[in-house]
């Protein structure tokens, strides 16, 4: 009898857990390296852009219907053409690229405006490029990038105003800073036809908390008021969101006197997620508001390897009465003042779908949109037709290091906790021909996990690059070994590198720990297949049979 109680609440407590499931969601909602978000909503289907920096395509857009199942549907950027001198992603130094991006939709029309960074390898200066991109399709294709001259700073905002008048935000370094790292907020309006800067330039805000790094800026209408929003602190422990208001979009504006509306700066730096800030609203059909934010993960060492994250939060506006005066205001997590990581589901007949992470059998003719190169690739990097259900990666004289175009291209990492696995055909034509996989984090930080050709022998090689190279272990291959099997296992905070060969079971090969390319927190870390002839020019490949991805549960 007792048992069988037992097993009745066992039941019991599986359906309702169930039950539960299908009525929550987790944060954040788009996991992986996704910073800076930005979003809109057409009708009942919501947009949302992020930073992608130094990686091609650039400006990965999703689409939802939900808010918290997010498909991948393109990027702004995903053609040579669009890369041009001015928006140079060809030999862009390790954090620079594409910064924060804002995505707006008007009269038919979608736009996104962004920068680029890039460092003269030369003279080491670094200069700013804002430009917008439109399309009548979030999809694609979207046009080539019109840049806007004489816009300094990062960040830019686009403001369409119910007059007609559109109106560009950023931020610059004022010519009277007060302080170290002190920024500020600037509008000038755009010529709607060629979209330049036309009038006279607006200086609106320095910050409202010491004004350390005002950037991010968002303008919103409600009520006939406009609403500055924008991040400051920086991108870490320190990051909020401030408000002010104006009754004029030009200013001046009057900052919330409870800001920062929204940060984790208070919470222990051991909270589940910390750094949150650079927001962007959107209003919902039924009138409800939310916000999307950025956040990192404490998973291992305060930090995580998947970088800088999207997430959601609730937003409900509140009249705030402080002596004599009223204003309405955005209130930021209303119910606890933070990101939870789990929440109950914002539309009633939707449920957070699984993470199934990633597959691909190379059964198609054109690359997943998932894949991502670091820096605009050659021409013939890789080849989907060569044999038919593999991709062929082309060996080249290029290693990964800093801005070169190597032949790498990877898959974002969404979890701490996942299972990564290829099968590779190589038999290299020359000493120093190598492939493999890689986990990389930047240029100088990466682990490679390939077969390399030294004296005429094959060798299985696990080799560490960070500010020296690091080889964790070598193993000589049989010469009958046509196709290698590739692991890659990270759990509770370990890394373990398996391989095997057809029929034969995995072994390891070294078990390091997790945080050896760990995040500091701007970009996330990638892991995909590479190959290189190491300074020799060649004409040597290798086969992949396919790729998988599998985060695991936590």
């Amino acid at each position: 009898m007792y048992h069988m109680f037992c097993k009745i609440i066992t039941i019991v407590a599986l359906a309702w857990g169930c039950f539960l499931s299908a009525q929550t969601f987790t944060n954040p909602v788009l996991p992986g390296g996704y910073p800076d978000p930005s979003i809109c909503r057409v009708g009942d289907t919501f947009y949302l852009v992020n930073s992608s920096f130094e990686y091609f395509p650039g400006i990965p857009i999703h689409k939802s219907k939900d808010l918290i199942n997010w498909e991948l549907i393109g990027h702004g950027l995903n053609r040579q053409e669009q890369c041009a001198e001015s928006i140079n992603l060809h030999n862009v130094q390790d954090n620079g690229g594409i910064y924060a991006p804002t995505l707006r939709h008007h009269n038919g029309i979608f736009y996104i405006i962004t920068t680029t960074i890039y460092k003269d390898p030369n003279t080491n200066k670094s200069s700013a490029t804002n430009f917008i991109l439109t399309a009548s399709n979030p999809e694609g294709a979207w046009s080539n990038p019109i840049v806007i001259e004489g816009a300094p700073g990062i960040d830019p905002d686009l403001f369409f105003d119910d007059d007609g008048r559109v109106w560009y935000t950023g931020n610059h370094q004022p010519n009277d800073p007060k302080f170290d790292g002190e920024t500020e907020i600037w509008m000038q309006e755009l010529d709607p036809k060629d979209f330049q800067l036309i009038g006279k330039r607006h200086f609106l805000w320095r910050g409202a908390c010491d004004g350390v790094w005002a950037e991010g800026p968002h303008i919103y209408k409600k009520e006939g008021r406009y609403y500055l929003l924008i991040a400051e602190g920086g991108t870490s422990f320190n990051h909020a969101v401030m408000v002010a208001v104006s009754d004029q979009i030009t200013g001046p504006y009057t900052a919330n006197k409870r800001n920062p509306i929204f940060t984790s700066r208070q919470l222990s730096f051991d909270n589940w997620v910390h750094s949150t800030g650079h927001g962007d609203l959107v209003a919902l059909e039924d009138g409800r508001w939310f916000m999307v934010l950025l956040g990192i993960r404490g998973e291992l060492n305060r930090a995580s390897n998947m970088g800088r994250e999207t997430f959601i939060v609730p937003v409900e506006w509140e009249w705030d009465i402080y002596r004599d005066e009223r204003n309405l205001w955005p209130v930021i997590a209303p119910k606890t003042g933070r990101i939870e990581r789990i929440n109950p589901v914002i539309f009633n007949n939707s449920s957070k779908q699984n993470n199934d992470g990633f597959k691909d059998t190379f059964s198609s003719t054109k690359l997943d949109k998932h894949w991502n190169f670091r820096r605009v690739p050659h021409q013939k990097t890789y080849s989907l037709t060569a044999k038919k259900g593999h991709l062929r990666l082309f060996t080249h004289p290029n290693i990964i290091e800093n801005r070169a175009k190597a032949h790498f291209i990877g898959i974002k990492q969404t979890e701490s906790d996942f299972v990564f696995e290829t099968k590779m055909e190589f038999n290299p034509a020359d000493n120093g021909f190598e492939s493999g996989i890689v986990f990389i984090q930047k240029d100088n930080n990466y682990v490679s996990f390939s077969i390399k050709k030294e004296n005429g022998a094959r060798y299985l090689m696990l080799k560490h690059q960070d500010s020296s190279l690091n080889v964790l272990n070598k193993i000589r291959l049989d010469n009958s070994i046509k196709n290698v099997f590739f692991q890659v296992i990270s759990k509770n905070n370990v890394l373990t590198f398996k391989y095997k060969s057809n029929g034969k079971a995995y072994k390891t090969v070294a078990k390091t720990k997790a945080d050896l390319i760990l995040s500091k927190g701007y970009t996330g870390a990638h892991l995909g297949i590479y190959a290189t002839s190491n300074g020799v020019n060649s004409n040597d490949y290798s086969d992949f049979d396919y790729v998988t991805y599998k985060p695991l549960q936590q």
